[in-house]
């Protein structure tokens, strides 16, 4: 029978040249080993985290650009608005001011008609007919042309048998627009046919089918 000697604990056995660690009981690591993933559940919770934060940027980015598309949508008209607007305001300044020379521009034609317009007096209003016609005054208003209320204004009125329709017969005025812009309309004279009277032409072709129809003049 061995005798125990107090005070001391039976421990195992541990091969020589062997660390501490190596004489934990394996019991203990395979204990450690079976426990269900800890950390597992740790890393669910993270990824599903991130999941959700993810989402939200991805909600947040895509408002913040719909709002800059919106936003740019509202420039770019805001650009064009401004750009017509100011189109608008110059050709409004500009056909103010052509208007304020058309006087100007009737007594350089009356003197031009009259053979007033010479020496410095000629160069001075050449010079000013350019510089208006650059700005884009056009004049308008011709003897002969088929009458137009929107263009023109009667301010005599006639009959005449050469005539088929509502002629302009005299330019009292003449009219002058700015681009699309009637500044002012081409004031004249018209004529309108004779009531009753059927045009000459028409009366021609009624005499060569009265003619072919009776087989020509008689022969004497």
């Amino acid at each position: 029978m061995t005798e125990e000697t107090p005070g001391f604990e039976e421990k195992p056995d541990v091969p020589s040249g062997a660390t501490p660690e190596d004489a934990t009981p394996k019991s203990a690591e395979s204990a450690s080993a079976k426990e269900p993933g800890s950390a597992a559940p740790a890393g669910d919770v993270q990824h599903v985290a991130l999941t959700a934060q993810l989402d939200q940027v991805r909600t947040a980015l895509n408002e913040r650009t719909g709002d800059l598309q919106r936003l740019q949508a509202e420039y770019q008209n805001y650009r064009r608005r401004v750009e017509r607007d100011r189109v608008t305001v110059k050709e409004i300044a500009v056909a103010s001011l052509l208007t304020e020379l058309l006087p100007v521009l009737d007594d350089i034609g009356r003197a031009r008609e009259h053979d007033e317009l010479v020496g410095g007096f000629k160069s001075v209003a050449e010079s000013l007919e350019t510089v208006a016609a650059k700005m884009g005054l056009q004049q308008f208003g011709k003897e002969g042309e088929p009458f137009d209320p929107t263009i023109h204004e009667a301010l005599m009125h006639s009959y005449a048998p050469d005539v088929k329709e509502t002629t302009c017969v005299a330019i009292l005025q003449p009219g002058y627009r700015f681009g699309e812009r009637t500044i002012r309309p081409a004031r004249v004279a018209v004529a309108e046919p004779q009531p009753g009277a059927q045009p000459k032409a028409a009366d021609e072709q009624a005499d060569s089918a009265a003619d072919g129809e009776s087989g020509g003049p008689d022969e004497g």
